[in-house]
């Protein structure tokens, strides 16, 4: 009887954790960490949108940094003035530490001085995507 108590309390606590994590995960909001950090043409390898930028950071075998790809580029098609540059974040280590990359994707939307405005680890919504751009913009 204890077995059967135990498992279905570690069983409630595994599917809250895992409602928890899936209604974060994705969506873009302000971390105090990243206030007046910026990031420049220089150390992103492409020019800052006249508007905005989604940096998007991504590693080689990650399913939802495609389809995070896919919605950003999108946006970026769609309003004028954003620019969407993808980082792989193997590859840029100094990058991933100083902003606290800890989980890819990771997009930060920077403002048209580079500065960080918003982030979203997981993949984000277009939707919320749009609407962290009247932040940068």
């Amino acid at each position: 009887m204890t077995g059967l108590l135990v498992c279905v309390a570690v069983l409630a606590a595994a599917s809250t954790y895992g409602v928890l994590h899936q209604r974060r995960s994705g969506r873009v909001r302000v971390r105090g960490r990243d206030d007046g950090k910026r990031l420049g043409a220089d150390r992103l390898g492409g020019e800052l949108g006249q508007r905005a930028t989604l940096v998007q950071f991504s590693s080689a075998f990650c399913a939802p940094c495609r389809a995070t790809r896919r919605v950003l580029g999108e946006v970026a098609g769609v309003v004028p003035g954003v620019t969407h540059i993808e980082i792989d974040a193997e590859a840029h280590l100094d990058l991933v530490r100083e902003f606290d990359i800890l989980k890819t994707p990771t997009v930060l939307v920077l403002d048209a001085d580079g500065r960080v405005v918003r982030r979203a680890t997981g993949q984000p919504r277009k939707a919320d995507v749009i609407a962290a751009l009247g932040e940068a913009v």
